[in-house]
């Protein structure tokens, strides 16, 4: 058995970083240590760890699966605060036994044990303490470790734990007295919860009362995830709802009507505005959060997965000096992110941009933001009607939701400014005929119109994991039937690249998320159609007949990339009859 190591980074390795470097990694989480110690050698995970095995006389264990039995002896909360979980090694896990009467032979089972950095004698002495078996230890990457802690004891169960059985975080023996009580460590959970959602890159938080327990989701790269939480989650129900709602500013003791509310909330170095609300349901009140990282990586057109055709018509009418420019698609398509990209292109000191937004985003340095707020009558329309009064070059509007505001949007555009705005249609043609529908009148909208996006966002392939695998010809054709694409684009092709699942998507096949556009540029004979009220499946024909790439066949060419699959196409497509 290998003793545990009495620094916190092994002398021949801390030989090879500055004093400061040292520092910092010493004073970081243990499951941030061998990103900073791989930053600081200049080196990548993999040969980080290996370095760190070879110094500290450890192994390096592979493959890990969780000793479920094993697991259950230590305290979930000295888990987590240590980064380390009981495995099978070898494949071989500890057999399952009564835990209040185990058998003599039990305590001379070793214990292998996984950790993100080699341990000291204060870890050891801890674990020691719940169980007298030997200890073996091995090295892991910490987000494989990560995952798995989340996976068996639950996302927070480190907060919730019913008892810590006299063991006390080394960060937090000062506050041994706040920490015990209920209060503080719910107040724990809800921080755990939100942090992994912004680790996990989420967008929205669901808490959903169920009968006899409550529900946690993230929605993660558009689709919604079910998260582990701890067994005795359902006793803190209560006491979570209220935490989330005083958090929010919100009414505790009011359970019979929705709320809304915010809360800004601070993790690590990220500063979030989550918007919340409530809605009473027959077990408790739902919860939902919407995370909003203001300050979050801006996209570009060529991050968005725009092609360089598509990129270029695009350019070319943001260097006009009025109209319309629609982004169009269902809620969650990415269309504000699509419209901060286009502001970010044309952003300079010589223009003034003013945006009216519900929420902003995204900050763009430079441009003047105004957020909706309906309750004291600042509306989409009454702030475009105080925009144009203040001199603006370019306008972005996030969204047309009314004939009122419409109206104005199309004004502004024939007035001599450029307009951006978003709308809730399913292609680019179809944009045209929801303002006529709204009344506007045809001969505006065809005159200010310059240019109409549709578009969907749909998983990208995991780089690290996804592999080409053999399609079937039949397959492949009825799939570009379905889609409606000419089936002699399929030709020659018999392999696609398909999800497999790792650590680094979390087991999906898919880590983050592309675009596919279409985009309509009305010419004469649109809008000789458009002035006679033509069905939006005319004026899809013509729009097809002029060169317009529809949304499936953007899906089909990133297929084709290797940058997604048929299925996520399918998936995010509403195939209609065009």
């Amino acid at each position: 058995m290998l003793a545990p190591s009495e620094s916190a980074l092994p002398a021949t390795l801390a030989e090879r970083i500055s004093d400061a470097q040292r520092q910092t990694l010493i004073e970081a989480p243990r499951n941030q240590r061998l990103k900073l110690l791989a930053d600081a050698m200049a080196l990548d995970e993999p040969r980080a760890i290996a370095a760190l095995a070879d110094a500290s006389g450890l192994d390096i264990a592979t493959n890990l699966e969780a000793d479920t039995a094993s697991l259950g002896l230590l305290p979930a909360r000295l888990v987590h605060d240590y980064q380390l979980v009981p495995i099978a090694f070898g494949g071989i896990a500890t057999p399952e036994i009564d835990a209040e009467h185990p058998p003599a032979s039990f305590n001379h089972l070793p214990l292998h044990l996984a950790c993100a950095w080699p341990p000291d004698t204060d870890m050891a002495d801890w674990i020691r303490t719940f169980t007298p078996r030997p200890l073996v230890w091995h090295l892991g990457f910490p987000e494989k470790i990560h995952q798995l802690i989340l996976q068996h004891c639950g996302v927070g169960s480190g907060s919730l734990e019913d008892s810590d059985e006299g063991y006390v975080a080394p960060e937090t023996i000062k506050e041994n007295e706040a920490d015990v009580d209920e209060d503080a460590a719910v107040v724990r959970f809800v921080t755990d919860v939100i942090s992994q959602a912004v680790a996990d890159q989420a967008t929205d938080i669901h808490f959903e009362p169920q009968e006899n327990q409550l529900t946690i989701r993230y929605r993660v790269d558009g689709l919604l995830v079910q998260v582990p939480v701890p067994e005795n989650l359902l006793r803190f129900q209560d006491a979570i709802i209220s935490r989330l709602k005083i958090m929010a500013k919100l009414n505790i003791s009011e359970k019979r009507l929705p709320q809304d509310g915010r809360i800004n909330f601070r993790a690590g170095g990220t500063v979030l505005d989550i918007r919340v609300a409530t809605a009473p349901t027959i077990y408790a009140e739902s919860i939902s959060l919407r995370l909003l990282n203001q300050k979050k990586e801006a996209y570009t057109m060529d991050r968005l997965g725009m092609s360089a055709d598509e990129q270029a018509q695009i350019n070319h009418v943001l260097d006009y000096p009025h109209g319309i420019i629609l982004v169009t698609g269902p809620t969650g398509s990415g269309k504000s992110t699509s419209l901060n990209a286009f502001l970010r292109k044309i952003n300079s000191v010589d223009l003034r941009i003013i945006t009216v937004e519900d929420p902003i985003e995204y900050e763009v340095p430079g441009v003047n933001q105004i957020q909706i707020r309906s309750e004291i009558g600042l509306t989409f329309a009454n702030a475009l009607r105080s925009i144009l009064r203040q001199d603006p070059d370019v306008i972005m509007v996030g969204e047309i939701r009314d004939r009122d505001t419409a109206d104005i949007a199309i004004r502004a555009s024939l007035t001599g400014h450029l307009v951006f705005s978003t709308l809730h249609t399913n292609d680019a043609p179809g944009a045209i005929t929801r303002l006529i529908d709204m009344g506007v009148e045809p001969f505006l909208v065809a005159s200010a119109i310059e240019l109409v996006i549709a578009q969907r966002l749909v998983r990208r392939l995991c780089h690290d994991c996804s592999r080409p695998e053999p399609i079937t010809a039949l397959k492949l054709l009825d799939t570009m039937a379905i889609l409606g694409l000419d089936p002699s684009d399929a030709a020659g092709i018999t392999h696609l690249q398909h999800p497999v699942g790792c650590d680094r998507c979390r087991g999906t096949g898919y880590r983050g998320r592309i675009g596919l556009f279409e985009i309509l540029k009305p010419n004469d004979e649109l809008h000789d159609l458009v002035l006679k009220r033509e069905s939006t499946r005319t004026l899809v024909q013509c729009a097809r007949k002029h060169g317009m790439r529809t949304l499936e066949q953007s899906g089909w060419e990133k297929v084709k990339a290797g940058h997604t699959t048929l299925d996520e196409v399918l998936r995010v497509i509403t195939v209609t009859d065009k």
